[in-house]
């Protein structure tokens, strides 16, 4: 088996992209974001870490159920680019039929760079060499946000199964010129950022 540490990308900017991250093994909450899938037809979906487990620090999520996960996951494989988040294994990319164990994408769009990664390592706070306008991308933290800094422009799309502070279960969509935060529940969308 092979192990990136990096994946590099250049889906183009007539591409839609939908973004997810920490699953944490919620079969209930996985299932809904298959199905908020089906309904925006992205080109790519990008997962950002924490797929099949919860974490010591996470109580278990609605539905835990990592098999379920692992099947509903490997039926969509085709359109997934992923990274490896803090709770991910060795032993997940035995059972998992894409890859899941590389550090960081980086993601060419529309004349910017997106630097997606789970947040363990590089985050907001300890960012990787960026330039003005490109985009850091994480999950780890479940809580979305969106914060503009002198050298990047910080994304989060919070937790699909496991929101802190107050969040909704949620995803993003982007489409080249906007990033959209939907609701996983209700799909309505409740924050944008617009390039």
């Amino acid at each position: 088996m092979v192990y990136f540490k990096r994946i590099i990308y250049n889906f183009g900017d007539k591409m839609k992209y939908l973004i997810a991250s920490d699953i944490h093994g919620s079969a209930h909450y996985c299932r809904l974001l298959i199905e908020k899938i089906k309904a925006e037809k992205p080109d790519r979906i990008i997962l950002l870490g924490d797929l099949l487990y919860h974490g010591p620090r996470n109580d278990l999520p609605k539905e835990y159920n990592p098999k379920l996960v692992i099947d509903m996951l490997n039926g969509i494989k085709h359109n997934l680019l992923c990274v490896k988040g803090n709770c991910e294994a060795d032993v997940d990319q035995m059972v998992l039929e894409f890859p899941v164990m590389a550090d960081y994408a980086i993601i060419e769009a529309n004349n910017n760079l997106i630097f997606a990664t789970h947040g363990h390592k590089f985050s907001e706070t300890n960012p990787p060499p960026l330039k003005k306008g490109d985009f850091l991308l994480n999950g780890h933290t479940h809580v979305p946000k969106c914060t503009a800094h002198e050298d990047f422009i910080y994304l989060n799309p919070g937790s699909v199964s496991i929101p802190k502070e107050n969040g909704p279960h949620s995803f993003m969509t982007f489409d080249g010129k906007e990033f959209l935060w939907h609701d996983l529940e209700n799909g309505n969308v409740y924050m944008n950022y617009k390039i």
